[in-house]
């Protein structure tokens, strides 16, 4: 049996009649009788009789029943399935973030989220700008979210929010608590070096150069956290993404703003041959709304 002639033979079955048939599955009746003439033609026996207005089941049909109501029931969550994949109910997210971005953002954003689409799985990885190309390539994540991302052949890009870059300092350095810093002031201080933990210390690293300033560094780290968890020991300064100094704030530290400001951007990246699935196209308006609330 094929699967119109299980769909036919089923609702001819429940509902007594080629009429009812017809009007549950919103077909002409002919085209009914014509799709049950062919599953009995391919069969070989009857499946109904016509006593009194009414088809009643062969005993060949009832015998058939059982398995063909288990098939249709099969037929009917594959249905639902693709219905509530359309309307993202359903499906996978694999999300790559910059470590930054797991503190409040990230997990904000799947909270809102879940809300509205419960059944949607997550599979989040951390990660960094310079495996970004290859873990996109390899379908590790469908979206990667990134600070100053560079452009890559083969790979778009969204827009999510800029930033910027923050100096974290011990409070006892500046009882006065700057909201804004001059690296001019903080040139003699030790520094917590990051500079070669990718784009980000690529940028202070610029600016240093710029403003003819050469840190005292004992201490090298390429997790930025870490940087501000040291800063809080007292041992020095450290220059971050806004997000990670917020996040790792303490009574004896606080945060300033270059002066000038160190801008930065934050951008979605994905492969530009595959595009993003319906499901990740949903998600990316919650991690938006999240991140403008940070500004």
């Amino acid at each position: 049996m094929r699967l119109r002639h299980i769909e036919i033979f089923h609702a001819i079955y429940t509902t007594g009649s080629i009429t009812n048939a017809a009007n549950m599955l919103h077909v002409s009746q002919p085209s009914v009788s014509k799709v049950l003439a062919h599953a009995e033609m391919q069969l070989g026996f009857n499946l109904f009789k016509r006593i009194k207005g009414r088809l009643i089941p062969t005993e060949e049909a009832e015998l058939l029943y059982t398995e063909v109501d288990k098939i249709y029931k099969q037929i009917l969550t594959l249905k639902n399935t693709t219905d509530n994949i359309k309307k993202s109910e359903y499906g996978r997210i694999n999300l790559g973030i910059s470590p930054a971005l797991g503190f409040d953002v990230t997990p904000i954003s799947i909270a809102n989220f879940h809300k509205k689409f419960p059944n949607v799985e997550f599979n989040i990885t951390t990660i960094h700008n310079d495996s970004v190309q290859q873990a996109l390539m390899e379908h590790k994540c469908d979206l990667a979210v990134l600070f100053a991302p560079e452009d890559m052949p083969g790979v778009k890009t969204v827009d999510f929010a800029s930033s910027e870059l923050v100096i974290v300092y011990p409070k006892k350095l500046f009882p006065h608590c700057p909201d804004k810093l001059k690296l001019s002031e903080v040139a003699e201080v030790e520094f917590i070096d990051i500079t070669s933990s990718g784009p980000l210390g690529d940028i202070a690293w610029k600016r240093l150069i710029e403003e003819k300033v050469a840190p005292k560094s004992l201490i090298k780290v390429q997790t930025y956290f870490i940087a501000a968890r040291l800063v809080a020991q007292g041992l020095g300064i450290c220059i971050v993404d806004k997000f990670t100094a917020q996040n790792n704030l303490t009574d004896d530290i606080a945060i300033a703003s270059f002066d000038p400001p160190l801008n930065i951007t934050i951008k979605g990246l994905h492969l530009e041959n595959k595009g993003l699935p319906k499901v990740v196209q949903e998600f990316i308006p919650y991690l938006t709304k999240v991140f403008a609330s940070k500004k």
